[in-house]
């Protein structure tokens, strides 16, 4: 059995230094904690999990509460990005991910009691549901949490300049002779949704173009590709079509090109559209969709960074705001 002497000979560290870099001790550089690492993963070393939860009062697991309720889950780019940045921090620093749900042992119980029971040391909150008691139960809890693209006061978040994209968007199709641009939403009830939204009137208000509510639709189900289809469907029935449409979500994007060309108009010659996110596919779509970039990985690696500095003991709330970026394609075009 390789221990963490066979990994100190090997790479010429004391084992005290080896313990610490598995017990997640941060005064050891990156560079050092990434030798030891690599070399244990060649040797075949696995820690003694009971042994290491005894000695530094720890169970190195985090918890993942995700619930989606669109029905796409973690295939959808942007959890699928954020949960990728995220386990490379946490399982880089020694610990363990686990989703949490509110049935344990085929019985009802809850998101806390979960958490209990399975003794994780934090936990990411990717996406909640509001209206269930179960999640402002384990909110009002001691345990170490950060969230994502929510707002809070009293524990850490992260999430995209989701105004400043909005208002980036508008702008940049403004830029192109647009005047009457309409916007998809993603839901005013999404945090992600109401930014957007608000960065599309921001704009709009600065840009001096009246704010009209018949140039804002919104689909059925969040930022799904059928609710884009069915928001852009409401736009195309208005008697003066928009010339331009900022879709709060790639996938919205995707969904309004379609039902635009079933009605037999172009894009971008006769509507631009705009996206936001910068999904893997919006480079091959034909045309290629021209978007609002948001770092999906660096999301999660900043909330695994404050998750994890949270369990070793820093108190301090934060609230992370990581910039977007345009990208231009092939889907907004000059207003003739």
């Amino acid at each position: 059995m390789i221990t963490i002497y066979d990994i100190a000979r090997q790479t010429g560290y004391s084992p005290t230094t080896v313990s610490k870099v598995f017990n997640g001790y941060t005064d050891v550089s990156q560079k050092t904690r990434r030798i030891i690492l690599d070399t244990a993963a060649e040797l075949g070393y696995v820690p003694n999990a009971n042994a290491r939860s005894l000695t530094t009062k720890r169970s190195w697991t985090i918890g993942m509460l995700f619930v989606e309720p669109a029905g796409s889950g973690i295939r959808h780019p942007y959890f699928g990005g954020v949960i990728d940045g995220f386990k490379k921090v946490a399982t880089s620093k020694g610990y363990d991910l686990m989703f949490i749900s509110k049935d344990i042992g085929g019985r009802k119980s809850g998101y806390l009691e979960h958490c209990k029971i399975r003794g994780v040391d934090g936990v990411i909150v990717i996406l909640p549901d509001h209206a269930d008691p179960y999640f402002h139960e384990l909110l009002d809890s001691s345990i170490p949490m950060v969230m994502l693209d929510q707002k809070s006061a009293s524990h850490s978040t992260v999430s995209s300049d989701n105004i400043q994209g909005g208002i980036t968007a508008v702008e940049y199709l403004y830029s192109l002779g647009h005047h009457r641009i309409a916007h998809i939403s993603g839901g005013l009830a999404t945090f992600a949704g109401e930014k957007r939204h608000q960065g599309y009137q921001m704009a709009l208000n600065k840009l001096g173009i009246a704010v009209k509510p018949e140039y804002i639709a919104e689909g059925p189900v969040d930022y799904s590709i059928e609710s884009g289809y069915s928001a852009m469907q409401k736009l195309l029935e208005l008697q003066e079509l928009p010339t331009a449409v900022f879709a709060a979500g790639d996938n919205l994007a995707v969904g309004a090109i379609q039902a635009i060309r079933e009605r037999g108009l172009r894009v971008p010659e006769d509507i631009s559209i705009i996206g936001f996110d910068d999904i893997e596919m919006a480079q091959f779509l034909t045309p290629a969709l021209t978007t609002i970039r948001q770092d999906t990985h660096l999301l999660g690696s900043r909330a695994a960074d404050l998750l994890i500095s949270n369990i070793e003991g820093a108190n301090a709330v934060q609230c992370e705001i990581l910039p977007t970026e345009l990208v231009i394609r092939d889907t907004c075009q000059l207003n003739a």
